[in-house]
């Protein structure tokens, strides 16, 4: 039986944050980066919440290396943009030490509705993410991949910590921009929904009861889109570098066509309930790829590191079907030189100084362009 592959595309989405070149802080660009951006790229760019944060999303991608060409052009032309107006891009979970209080939010209409629902969460809501929108030929099949998926979400997201620090403080965490993000409603692991109809039946229970005005306002690690056929990952920090992006969205496509090709073999992934996933969130955010999640099949801890690479053999003989193999490699050189929060943390070590830290997030910016 001959499998489609093909129907795994990909899109990406980046949001960098804006800085000032000489203080570091998170400065607001009051639009002007994404303006020019605009002339260049269309609405590949788009302002976001806070004026300091720029978001960038790809085109629909065929496989990984198109993936990588867009979003390396994408880095590029931001970047370029931002300096010929005299600011400094970076891409990190969260700045290293800016105030949120400070910073101005968008005037847009949903930015508006949203922080007066969310007050305060929303406005300290100053984070960055990454999110890889995986291509299904149909919602039934993206419902199907997205309850098996999610038991792998922790892995992943260990894999992008990028956010130890928050407002001038060492958190503790790896990632400390779930933490910010959590206190949002329809955020975290979601529950497995037998069907896609029930999945659309919760979402028109919520909007008739005016919970939500649209299914966007759905913010979990992982939803399928309400109008596209596509998977959506949203649990990661965004990484600092476009090699890690990549390999990281590689890594979300692979585990797709994986389940993909267990259910034509009338075969699927354990369904693991939510509030187990759960811890092994938790324990990812902490440690990064530094600690132990649960392997819940032998009901004891694993190193992390050892179940990433046991990821990697799980994923193996569908990575040449998507041309990735190439891509998804990095995987072992983050697990060398660690993820974005351990050279963030490294740095602060060695310097003790947060500006050096911005200033080092600042120069990776564009590393493997």
């Amino acid at each position: 039986m001959l499998l489609n592959y093909k129907s795994f595309t990909l899109g990406v989405e980046e949001e960098y944050m804006v800085m000032d070149p000489v203080t570091k802080e998170l400065k607001s660009h009051e639009q002007k980066i994404v303006q020019e951006g605009q002339k260049m790229i269309k609405d590949k760019v788009k302002a976001e919440m806070h004026q300091a944060v720029v978001e960038v999303g790809t085109d629909i991608c065929k496989d990984i290396d198109e993936a990588y060409e867009d979003i390396s052009t994408l880095r590029k032309t931001i970047s370029d943009i931002a300096g010929s107006l005299g600011f400094a891009m970076g891409a990190a979970g969260t700045h290293p030490f800016s105030h949120w209080e400070s910073q101005l939010i968008t005037d847009h209409i949903r930015y508006s509705e949203i922080v007066n629902e969310l007050q305060e969460a929303a406005r300290s809501n100053l984070i960055f993410g990454l999110h890889v929108h995986v291509g299904m030929e149909t919602r039934e099949l993206a419902n199907h991949i997205a309850n098996s998926t999610r038991y792998f979400l922790p892995h992943i997201y260990a894999l992008s910590t990028n956010s130890p620090f928050w407002e001038g403080r060492k958190t503790g965490y790896k990632s400390f921009r779930t933490k910010v993000f959590d206190k949002f409603p329809r955020t975290g692991i979601p529950e497995a929904f037998e069907s896609i109809e029930a999945y659309d039946n919760y979402v028109k229970l919520l909007m008739k009861t005016n919970c939500i005005d649209n299914a966007k306002k759905i913010w979990w690690d992982l939803r399928v889109h309400p109008f596209f056929n596509t998977v959506e990952f949203r649990i990661c920090d965004v990484p600092m570098t476009v090699d890690e992006t990549i390999c990281i969205a590689a890594l979300f496509q692979a585990i797709c066509a994986k389940i993909y090709k267990l259910r034509s073999q009338n075969m699927n992934f354990i369904q693991y309930p939510r509030p187990l996933i759960n811890e092994n969130k938790w324990r990812a955010g902490r440690y990064g790829i530094d600690g132990y999640l649960i392997d819940f099949g032998k009901e004891e801890e694993i190193n992390t590191r050892v179940l990433l690479y046991e990821l990697l053999d799980f994923v193996d003989d569908v990575v040449d079907h998507l041309g990735s193999r190439h891509k998804l490699a990095y995987l072992h050189k983050i697990l060398e030189g660690g993820t974005g929060a351990d050279r963030q943390l490294k740095v602060y070590e060695e310097t003790k100084d947060l500006k050096s830290v911005a200033a080092y997030i600042e120069s990776q910016f564009l590393t493997g362009i």
